[in-house]
C-alpha cells in the first residue's frame, strides 16, 4: 500500500522564508528499490533515512551507540537515592527558524505539541548587566533596533563609537559569499574592527560563538555573521525558542524510530560501521560488527571523528584531495555538561535557561524542572530541583574535577540559594566531538556530494550552501543528502525551507556592498 508523505511546509511566521524545491521526478520508487545504508543515527542520519524511506528506498540505519539522537541522545541512569532518570549531553534550543528540523519532528508530532516555548532567553554578565529577548520585536530591522533600545549594554556613546561602515556587512549576509568575504577573519577580530561595545560583545555575540563550542578568537567571522543573519536581520522568527517537554529519547527519537520501522526501514543501534568498500559492480560493502552488507548507496551522517575514522579505513573511497580534506577536519575543544539533582528547589523566579558570561567558564544554566516533564515530576515528588550547567571550549590541559567543581561554585554565585542545597546525585559528561569552524577553513569542509556518485555526506560539519546552522544544518544536510541520491534515481525529494538567503532590505544591502571588503 502506498504511504502518504506529509506535505512540505514551514509552519513559521516569516513570509519571506524561502522554499528550496528538489529536482523534479516521480513521487516514489516502484519495483526493486535500491538498498541504502545510512551510517549515523543523529539528526542528519534520521533526516536522510526518513526522506529515503518515505519514497520507497530500502533503508538500513546503522548507529554506533545504543540510542539514537547523536549529540541529542539520552540514556537511563540510576541515581543514588534509588530513583531513575534520563541523562543526556545537554540542553538544546529548538528555534522557530529550524524549519527542516521541525518538519522532521512533525512526522510523529504534527502539531509539535511535544515542544514547549520558553518565555525568555536572558543573558547575564558577571558585572551585573543583563539582556532579555522577551519584549524584543521579531521582525527585522525592528528586532535588532529593539534589542539595542532595550539593552542596558548599549549606551549612546557606544553606538556613536560603532564603525557603521565596517558593520554594514551584517546587513548583507549572503551564502556562500559571506564565506568568501569573511572566512579569513576571526569573530573576535570582526567585533573589534567594528568597535562593538565590549559588554554587548560578551552578552550577545560571544554567546553565539560558544554555540559552536569555540572561542571567538578561533571561530570564523563568516559563521558569526551567518548567526546574526539567521536570528536578527534575516528572519522574523525571533530569538525565542522551544524545548522538548520530555527527555530527548521519549519526546523525539523513539517515536521517529517507530515511524521509520513502519516505513520498512531497519534501525540498528549498537552497530558501529568500520569501513565502506566500493565493489566493481558499483555497489558498496558496509563492514560492521564483523559482518558485511551490500548496498547500492551510502549516506555517511557521522560526527567529525567518526567520519575521519570511516573514510580513513576505506582506502578505496573517494580521491586523494577529498580524503585529505576529511582527514584535516578537526573537533572543537572539550565541553562539559554537569547535571545536578538537588534536595531543594531553585528559587521560583529563576528562568528555565540562562546564558552567562564572565563567570570563568560557566556558559549557561538550565533549571530542567521548569519545562521538562521528567524533572518536574521528580521536583513535585521530592521538593528538589534538577539543574544543568554547561562549560564550553574548556582548555585541553584543564583538570576535569577542578572544572566540575569550579562551575558548581559559579552556580552558587549566580543562584546563591543552591549553595545550601544537598547534591543528591551529579553526572558529568565530557565530550570533544563537535566540529570546529576555524578561520579560513570553510573551503576544505566537505560538501554533500563526494567523488563517489553513490556516497553522500550529511551532518552539521557539511557545507550546504544555505543559511543554516547547528541542528538545522544537520537536518538540512540530511535531507539534501537524500535528495541527491533520489535525484539520481529520478525521484522527487524533500522540499526544504530556509530563512531568506540574503539581507531583507535592498537599500541596506546596497550600502553594504558599496562599503566593500576589508
Amino acid at each position: 500500500m502506498r504511504r502518504a508523505r506529509p506535505p512540505a511546509d514551514r509552519h513559521g511566521r516569516d513570509r519571506r522564508a524561502e522554499v528550496i524545491a528538489p529536482p523534479p521526478g516521480r513521487e516514489r520508487l516502484t519495483g526493486d528499490a535500491p538498498s541504502t545504508a545510512v551510517v549515523g543515527g543523529g539528526i542528519a542520519g534520521l533526516a536522510a533515512a526518513t526522506a529515503l524511506a518515505e519514497r520507497g528506498v530500502r533503508v538500513t540505519l546503522y548507529e554506533r551507540e545504543d540510542t539514537l539522537g547523536g549529540r541529542l541522545a539520552g540514556w537511563p541512569v540510576h541515581l543514588t537515592d534509588g530513583s531513575g532518570a534520563t541523562m543526556s549531553r545537554g540542553f538544546h534550543a529548538f528555534f522557530r527558524q529550524y524549519y527542516n528540523l521541525r518538519g522532521l519532528l512533525r512526522r510523529t508530532d504534527p502539531s509539535l505539541s511535544g515542544l514547549t516555548p520558553l518565555p525568555d532567553y536572558p543573558l547575564r554578565h558577571r558585572d551585573g548587566l543583563s539582556d532579555s529577548f522577551a519584549r524584543v520585536p521579531r521582525t527585522p530591522p525592528w528586532s535588532a533596533l529593539g534589542f539595542v533600545a532595550l539593552s542596558p549594554t548599549f549606551r549612546p556613546r557606544d553606538l556613536a563609537a560603532l564603525d557603521a561602515r565596517a558593520a554594514l556587512p551584517l546587513l548583507d549576509v549572503r551564502v556562500p559569499e559571506v564565506y568568501e568575504r569573511f572566512d579569513h577573519v576571526s569573530a573576535e577580530d570582526f567585533l573589534r574592527r567594528i568597535n562593538f561595545p565590549e559588554a554587548a560583545h560578551h552578552l550577545a555575540f560571544e554567546v553565539f560563538s560558544r554555540s559552536f563550542f569555540a572561542d571567538p578568537s578561533h571561530l570564523s567571522a563568516a559563521e558569526l555573521l551567518l548567526m546574526f543573519h539567521i536570528y536578527f536581520l534575516g528572519s522574523s522568527e525571533g530569538l525565542l525558542f522551544d524545548v522538548p517537554r520530555e527527555p530527548f529519547p521519549q519526546a523525539l527519537w523513539e517515536p521517529l524510530a517507530g515511524y521509520l520501522r513502519r516505513l520498512g526501514a531497519e534501525v540498528r543501534t549498537g552497530s558501529p560501521v568500520d569501513r565502506v568498500r566500493p565493489a566493481p559492480d558499483g555497489t558498496l560493502t558496509v563492514e560492521h560488527d564483523g559482518a558485511a552488507d551490500r548496498h547500492q548507496a551510502v549516506v555517511l551522517a557521522l560526527d567529525t571523528t567518526g567520519l575521519r575514522h570511516v573514510v580513513g579505513a576505506s582506502e578505496e573511497l573517494g580521491d586523494a584531495a577529498w580524503r585529505a580534506d576529511v582527514a584535516a577536519l578537526r573537533t572543537a575543544p572539550p565541553f562539559l555538561v554537569t547535571r545536578l539533582w538537588l534536595d531543594r528547589p531553585v528559587r521560583a523566579d529563576r528562568p528555565g535557561f540562562l546564558g552567562t558570561s564572565g563567570y570563568d567558564g560557566l556558559d549557561n544554566i538550565s533549571v530542567l524542572d521548569r519545562w521538562e516533564g521528567e524533572a518536574a515530576r521528580r521536583s513535585a515528588r521530592t521538593g528538589g530541583s534538577v539543574v544543568e550547567l554547561h562549560a564550553y571550549a574548556v582548555p585541553e590541559d584543564a583538570e576535569p574535577k577542578r572544572v566540575q567543581q569550579h562551575i558548581v561554585d559559579r552556580l552558587h554565585e549566580v543562584y546563591p540559594e543552591t549553595a545550601d542545597a544537598r547534591i543528591v546525585d551529579a553526572r558529568h559528561e565530557w565530550r570533544a566531538d563537535c566540529p570546529v569552524f576555524d578561520v579560513g577553513g570553510h573551503h576544505r569542509r566537505p560538501a554533500v556530494r563526494t567523488p563517489h556518485p553513490r556516497v553522500v555526506l550529511a551532518g552539521d560539519l557539511v557545507r550546504t550552501g544555505l543559511p543554516v546552522a547547528l541542528m538545522e544544518r544537520a537536518a538540512t544536510s540530511g535531507f539534501l543528502a537524500a535528495n541527491a541520491l533520489l535525484a539520481d534515481w529520478g525521484i522527487r525529494g524533500q522540499t526544504l525551507w530556509t530563512v531568506p538567503r540574503s539581507g531583507r532590505s535592498r537599500t541596506l544591502a546596497a550600502l553594504a556592498r558599496r562599503a566593500g571588503r576589508y
